[in-house]
């Protein structure tokens, strides 16, 4: 239903660009909104000192009207109002409407505009003057306040001012504009340069892609980290770590094509020749047809020799498949080497040695996790290598044994043969390896195949003299062990177990 999951190849240049520019332009607005509040403080702070003079002379000239016991409220207030027309006359072009209003002691309108509300916030007297935004008819005014003592000590009189915003607005646009419209030069500036910045700090890293680019196909040697910034020389040291893998494992593939190449010239050369051999019998007409069925037996030997090196070839190949998982299921040791045991049956009756079978028929002791495939590879090398160097009339015994506790699970295939000197234990495990002391012909690659594939089981492969073991006291004999550790055997032995291909 849903299709895979597809990451998108990003830039390591974007990416470090927008982290740096993504919090710059996001504190930009925010810079622009505290601006604008410091701007409002800053504008108010000149034309609040100026309210707080005129509240401050209006508070003394109403003292000083109460202190002359002025003869009616007509002419105290006709007084305050030439003091506060004096004192809030303003330019005619500044737009700005200025209000005051005198309050006696008992609430009542001295003098001014009674629409100014009274401050409830303050039921006692508070020395100095104090401020607080409110709105006069649909106009917003900033009030200067403060309250005077009575005459009786207990109530206050009140002294307000307001003034229309116009002027404060106009000085914080000016102070905004002073402020934010260098920045508008100042950002793309900075970006520019974020942007050289970042350029030239990645340069190494396209000088780095340079001179990995126009390195040859085969040179595996390490990369210089000189010049490297010291971020990217792990990734660097890394890199040389895999190149230096790569050279070795490039160099054992050649080994082993070389060795195969050589290996197979020989059957290739025997094939050869026999037939050129029988051709030239039959064009010449001097050949009797034992010299020629001779030939032809020839040809069908090496051609076998050449099939079973391939074969072994494809073996060593799928079992050095290290790149790809190994698909392991639930299988039967057990039922897996007996199978094999019988394929070898035939071929061990027609050389004369006794093979046979020692361990459970089948059941949960043998089970493991494992490829069946590649096991059973495992079990038929180490079969057919013990029936080539058995000699007539002796004994190969494969064996499986169960661990009573549950931990490992053990194969084992023991001959008559010569036997592995200590020296070669493990030698004999290398490809296209053969002991000069036997004239055995192989490919020299079975047990190689045996050991590859137990790595890739996570089990060991040991050899040993098979010597007390053994009825013969001439031939010490081998003995081929391979454990497996059971991870998990209880879940195998609850899985299905499908029966091993032959």
């Amino acid at each position: 239903m849903f299709g895979p999951v597809v990451h998108e190849q990003r830039s390591l240049f974007g990416e470090i660009l927008d982290w740096m520019l993504a919090p710059l332009l996001l504190l930009w607005p925010l810079s622009l909104g505290l601006t604008s509040l410091v701007a409002q403080s800053i504008a108010n702070r000149p034309y609040d000192r100026d309210l707080a003079d005129v509240a401050m002379a209006l508070a003394q000239q109403a003292t000083v009207q109460t202190a002359l016991d002025a003869p009616s409220a007509v002419l105290r207030r006709r007084a305050l109002e030439r003091t506060a027309s004096a004192l809030l006359r303003s330019d005619d072009d500044d737009g700005d409407n200025a209000y005051f209003q005198v309050l006696g002691a008992r609430g009542e309108l001295v003098a001014g505009d009674a629409r100014l509300v009274v401050p409830t916030d303050e039921p006692v007297a508070q020395a100095g003057v104090r401020y607080r935004d409110d709105v006069l008819g649909d106009e917003p005014v900033r009030v200067a306040y403060l309250r005077m003592p009575g005459a009786d000590g207990q109530d206050d009189a009140l002294v307000q001012v307001a003034e229309t915003l116009g002027k404060r607005s106009r000085l914080a646009t000016e102070i905004i504009k002073g402020v934010l419209l260098p920045q508008f030069l100042i950002l793309p500036l900075a970006v520019l340069l974020v942007w050289f910045a970042l350029a030239r700090g990645i340069r190494p890293l396209a000088d780095l892609q340079q001179r990995i680019r126009q390195r040859a196909s085969t040179d595996l040697s390490e990369i210089p980290t000189h010049g490297v910034p010291d971020e990217v020389v792990p990734l660097v040291k890394a890199i040389n770590d895999l190149l230096q893998r790569l050279d070795q494992s490039i160099a054992a593939q050649r080994h082993f094509l070389a060795d195969a190449a050589h290996q197979l010239k020989t059957p290739l050369a025997g094939l050869r020749m026999q037939a050129e051999l029988a051709g030239r019998e039959i064009d010449s007409g001097r050949g009797d047809s034992a010299s020629i069925s001779h030939s032809l037996h020839q040809i069908a030997v090496s051609s076998q020799r050449a099939a079973h090196m391939v074969n072994q070839l494809l073996a060593m190949a799928r079992a050095e498949e290290g790149g790809q998982t190994l698909r392991r299921v639930p299988l039967d040791l057990a039922t897996l080497t007996r199978t094999v045991v019988q394929d070898f049956v035939a071929r061990a009756m027609d050389r004369r040695i006794d093979l046979g079978y020692e361990g459970p028929e089948s059941g949960t002791q043998a089970l493991l996790q494992g490829e069946p495939v590649l096991l059973g590879e495992l079990v038929r090398n180490l079969v057919d290598n013990a029936l080539q160097y058995t000699p007539a009339g002796g004994t190969v015994t494969v064996r499986v044994v169960p661990d009573p506790f549950g931990q490992v699970l053990v194969l084992q295939v023991e001959d008559t043969g010569p036997g592995v000197a200590a020296a070669e234990r493990t030698a004999v495990f290398r490809p296209f390896y053969r002991s000069l002391e036997t004239l055995v012909d192989g490919s020299g690659l079975g047990l190689a195949i045996v050991q590859e594939i137990a790595h890739r089981h996570d089990a060991e492969v040991t050899v040993d003299d098979a010597r007390s073991r053994t009825m013969s006291p001439l031939a010490p004999g081998a003995l081929f062990t391979v454990r497996f550790r059971l991870v998990d055997a209880g879940q195998s032995a609850t899985a299905a177990l499908p029966a091993p291909a032959a």
